[in-house]
């Protein structure tokens, strides 16, 4: 359908509202609006049509602005309880700074309930000046109003987002299949980390599945919309109406991911008696290769790589590395420093006062590029081992976590 049937048909033009749940109460939280025309008894969504550059800028707004009154009008006499999330083409924002925007907003919400709208805007896509944009957002936010920024991914600009400071990271999951998780953890936690750092909450959009919907909650999503959770439609729907069926779903993926993380406990606590013993039991020292070969022997089933650094993160001793079957000495890492990697310094603290070993989260290693993780332990007053678990031997104990 190209534009003019779209503009010379906008009489049939229908506002669609899709429901948004919520983590913490497991009811509808709010509505994101779309539009969609009626034509030849078919329904036509659009979604794409404001970021068509094919079609002149005014129709486009022309075409946003007519689904914001119809949405807004119907939403009036609705109750207060739910947020409005309302999208928009940054690009066609910024023509006039927002006000043909905000002042349709105005005409129907009152000032004081401008703190249930949501603008959602993507930000990969904007071509403008960002200044310009920050200024509009930030315009906006001194009235309430919230920002959700949508399409997060690979082109996502972080610093950009960080300078927009959104309420809201909007990232859609439609394609995400149950085999992809693992290929897909290091964006999502890129992700929930800089929303944490932001201060901003995760939705999870294009949830057609129990399976998206287990991996929205696992990936610290507070908010989830998506048809395996209710369809958009021209009315809203009762707040409690999933409440218990999500209240149970939820219930299974807790004792799911409780059990993981017991298996995972318990598989890192034998792992970390039986290192400690074989270290212990050799009493290796950064001056005795011998012995450093001889406890590389010894820990064989679980690592391909270990070394001794001072508290500095001065490496005291050579890397002991496996390659293939024999152990081989690596003269050239002595006095390199580490203390560049991200918690390193806090590793020694920890393990100084402790005195006891620590394993790090999983990351890509340097120079294999599979992903380990390493676990340190103190030696002697001044000297800290770290051992390097292969990536064998975490998978083949389920212990990624």
């Amino acid at each position: 359908m190209d534009a003019i049937d779209i503009l010379t048909n906008l009489d049939n033009l229908q506002a669609y509202f899709q429901p948004i749940f919520s983590a913490d109460e497991h009811i509808v939280v709010a509505y994101e609006v779309s539009g969609k025309l009626l034509h030849d008894d078919k329904l036509i969504n659009l979604n794409a049509f404001a970021f068509d550059e094919e079609v002149p800028e005014e129709y486009r707004v022309e075409v946003e602005q007519r689904i914001l009154h119809i949405a807004l009008g119907q939403l009036v006499d609705q109750p207060k309880n739910f947020d409005i999330y309302l999208p928009c083409n940054a690009n066609l924002l910024v023509l006039d700074y927002g006000e043909g925007f905000f002042d349709i907003i105005k005409q129907y919400i009152p000032e004081e309930e401008l703190s249930r709208i949501v603008i959602v805007i993507s930000e990969h896509n904007f071509k403008g000046d960002f200044h310009q944009l920050n200024n509009i957002v930030r315009y906006f936010k001194t009235y309430g109003i919230k920002i959700a920024i949508n399409q997060l991914g690979s082109e996502s600009h972080l610093d950009y987002i960080q300078m927009l400071a959104p309420n809201i990271l909007k990232v859609n999951i439609e394609q995400l299949s149950y085999e992809s998780w693992g290929a897909q953890n290091d964006l999502f936690t890129s992700l929930s980390s800089s929303a944490r750092k932001i201060g901003a909450n995760m939705l999870f959009e294009g949830i057609d599945t129990v399976h998206q919907l287990q991996f929205a909650w696992k990936n610290s999503g507070r908010y989830y919309q998506g048809k395996y959770l209710a369809e958009a439609g021209t009315g809203l729907i009762p707040r409690n109406q999933l409440k218990k069926s999500f209240k149970d779903r939820c219930r299974q993926f807790i004792a799911t991911e409780k059990r993981i993380l017991e298996e995972n406990y318990k598989a890192l606590k034998e792992l970390q008696v039986n290192l400690e013993k074989k270290v212990q039991a050799i009493k290796s020292s950064s001056e005795e290769v011998e012995d450093l070969l001889k406890l590389a022997e010894e820990l064989s089933e679980y690592s391909f790589r270990l070394y001794i650094c001072d508290e500095e993160g001065f490496q005291t001793s050579p890397n002991i590395v496996r390659t293939d079957s024999h152990w081989e000495v690596e003269e050239d890492a002595i006095n390199k420093n580490w203390s560049w990697r991200p918690y390193f310094l806090k590793t020694i603290i920890k393990m100084r006062n402790d005195q006891s070993g620590v394993f790090s989260d999983i990351y890509s290693d340097i120079q294999t590029g599979e992903m380990i993780r390493t676990f340190s332990v103190p030696i002697n007053e001044n000297e800290y081992m770290f051992i390097d678990i292969s990536y064998d031997y975490l998978f083949k104990k389920n212990i990624f976590r």
